[in-house]
């Protein structure tokens, strides 16, 4: 990880998984040695409001728990977009859900649509978009190594879910290595 801090975020509606990913993101810089800070928004609905997850990622002490601009932005769903998008840093890489975020505002650095939500359908579950948005966004910054977030996952899933959900991890790893993301880069 070249930067002494990072920060990111993943951010859609209730019910996708977000805190999960940042959840499981976190353990794994843990793992890692790294220093995390992670936070999280939601409204009061349970399913179908704005929700975040935010983590704070150094090298060292995390000197402020809180990201004030972004360097790394995950969206499942639009509803993101406008809390999230002036958050973004100059140069910022956005993976975005092309079904449920095909639009995205211009000025971000690096912006990159991808079909997770419909990869995670065809696997079986959109339950696991989150899943598969977390292999991407590993693929396309390693901010870690795949071991440690294949050994996060796979000691944080439930039994029924562990095949699913290493699955979808292996298909976000290749969806970010598509043509199409290597031509946009």
């Amino acid at each position: 990880m070249p930067k002494s801090r990072i920060e990111l975020r993943f951010g859609g509606t209730g019910g996708q998984g977000l805190v999960l990913s940042a959840k499981l993101l976190a353990d794994a810089l843990a793992l890692e040695g790294r220093h995390v800070a992670q936070s999280q928004t939601y409204e009061p609905t349970s399913r179908g409001g704005f929700c975040n997850a935010d983590l704070v990622v150094a090298s060292g002490e995390v000197d402020y728990p809180l990201p004030v601009a972004f360097d790394y932005l995950v969206l499942l769903d639009k509803i993101a977009v406008k809390p999230s998008w002036p958050k973004l840093k100059a140069g910022a890489l956005v993976i975005a859900d092309s079904r449920l975020c095909p639009e995205l505002p211009d000025g971000a650095g690096k912006a990159f649509s991808l079909p997770l939500s419909r990869t995670a359908i065809e696997l079986g579950s959109e339950r696991v978009t989150n899943i598969v948005a977390l292999g991407a966004l590993i693929e396309m910054t390693a901010l870690c190594k795949r071991k440690s977030v294949e050994q996060v996952v796979r000691a944080s899933s439930p039994r029924g879910f562990l095949d699913l959900n290493m699955d979808a991890l292996a298909a976000g790893y290749e969806l970010a290595k598509a043509p199409a993301v290597a031509a946009a880069s």
